[in-house]
């Protein structure tokens, strides 16, 4: 029964950036935006392992903006909770999600396995949030759609995918409900990325969800991080060192790799042997290459690219190359040191002052990258603690995520203001900041909602 108000309910990245999920309650139909993973504070993921405060079987339908673990890497645990419905979002997100949730089930798995083999878990025994399994059991409900085109879902609710930069797929969605339009930003790209084109913008909007991530913060140009990322190559090399990037599979991993190239090209680096350790970002080259019309990379670009790098797949490489002391540059995940291959580097190389660890990524409230960042010399890997002695470095002009600039630009179409904006997934500042932008830029009021916080739209 169709009613006048709408309900929504912030179930994750809401006062934060992380585990982006909003339920809007027509009175008839459930529609859930986004499935995200809680990460980086503990309080945080231990939420994950919570029933989420709503009746997951009366859930309709999910739409996904992309396929980055905080939006999508909730989704094997909700179908295990009870979800039955569809699962819409684009080609590529569907694809990206499919590598990510696998890739994410596997770690749990082979983690879980050593915390019970060497002691170190609180639990007994330790056990995945969700296994390869369970992901076996999610990607059947996925229904891939084209972008820009409206699609009906139920009787008087519509969804449009409109191109956003940011990763290989990204949208932000426009979704009209009996005549309103809801639109949930996502994670809105760059205006200039070297490898994606920028973000489509919304023309209207009567209750906009806007992301916040750099709100309050402007990134220097991408053309500025390369001659900073030459340097850092050149002096970790001369002194016998190598160079260790961790990085994000998706999109992060293919543009450091694309500027290593280039540099080497343009033998502005020396020739080391150049690894890229991640069978997800392994995957996601593949993905490069069937998905033409979302990025600007040309396919032979690609391939030469490709050529020069070691693309690791197995485990067992990983643990011989992580005792070898010969310079190189690696780029492993994970982005913010939350879990990946690069952990298992950090173990054996984290003592070595030659070393360097370059940070290319947003380093949430709580992560590893964020404490190394704020000071902390000392890293837990599996159970151990590591001593941290290797020069630590950071570039933000790399950045996949939209400035407060570009945020505000994003909103420039939109000709009339909306009833209701809400500032989500960012911390505090972020937020906070983005909130007086816009009240500056278009006078426009907005409120940042609370995690598990409810809303009604008449």
């Amino acid at each position: 029964m169709e009613t006048d108000t709408i309900k929504i309910h912030f179930l994750g990245a809401a006062g934060s950036v992380t585990g982006s999920k909003y339920l809007l309650d027509t009175g008839d139909r459930k529609i859930l935006v986004d499935c995200g993973l809680f990460q980086g504070l503990k309080e945080l993921r231990l939420k994950n392992w919570e029933y989420p405060p709503v009746n997951v079987n009366d859930i309709d339908v999910i739409l996904l903006t992309h396929g980055h673990m905080d939006h999508t890497g909730y989704l094997p645990r909700l179908v295990k909770q009870g979800f039955k419905g569809p699962i819409y979002g684009t080609y590529p997100t569907l694809d990206i999600a499919k590598i990510i949730l696998n890739d994410s089930a596997k770690i749990q798995e082979q983690e879980a396995q050593r915390a019970n083999k060497e002691g170190y878990s609180k639990h007994s025994p330790a056990e995945p949030l969700y296994d390869l399994k369970d992901v076996e059991q999610t990607i059947p409900h996925f229904k891939a759609i084209p972008q820009s085109q409206w699609i009906p879902l139920f009787d008087g609710i519509k969804a449009r995918f409109q191109y956003n930069g940011h990763i290989l797929g990204a949208t932000f969605i426009e979704l009209d409900v009996h005549g309103k339009r809801f639109v949930f930003s996502g994670d809105i790209g760059r205006t200039n990325d070297l490898l994606l084109y920028p973000p489509l913008k919304p023309k209207k909007a009567d209750v906009l969800f806007m992301e916040s991530t750099y709100g309050g913060r402007f990134h220097p140009e991408e053309a500025e991080a390369i001659p900073q990322i030459e340097k850092l190559v050149n002096e970790t090399i001369d002194k016998g060192g190598s160079l260790f990037i961790p990085s994000f599979s998706v999109e992060r991993a293919q543009l450091m790799m694309l500027i290593f190239w280039r540099l080497l090209k343009e033998n502005k680096i020396p020739k080391v042997q150049m690894i890229m350790d991640s069978p997800m970002g392994a995957n996601v080259l593949e993905l490069f290459h069937r998905t033409r019309d979302w990025h600007r990379l040309e396919d032979n670009e690609c391939d030469e690219m490709c050529s020069h790098f070691t693309v690791v797949s197995s485990y067992r490489e990983t643990m011989e190359l992580r005792t070898d002391n010969k310079p190189k540059i690696v780029i492993a995940g994970s982005g913010m040191l939350t879990g990946g291959r690069m952990l298992n580097y950090l173990e054996t190389q984290a003592q070595n002052p030659n070393n360097t660890l370059l940070l290319v990524g947003y380093q949430a409230e709580g992560t590893r990258g964020r404490k190394l960042l704020e000071g902390e010399k000392e890293l837990k890997v599996y159970g151990k603690t590591v001593t941290f002695k290797m020069q630590l470095a950071e570039i933000e002009g790399l950045s996949a995520h939209a400035d407060h600039a570009e945020l505000l630009d994003w909103l420039s179409d939109v000709k009339e203001p909306p009833e209701k904006l809400f500032i989500v997934h960012g911390e505090k500042e972020g937020a906070e900041a983005l909130k007086q932008g816009i009240k500056e830029t278009y006078g426009w009021e907005s409120e940042i909602p609370q995690l598990y916080g409810i809303e009604e739209i008449k």
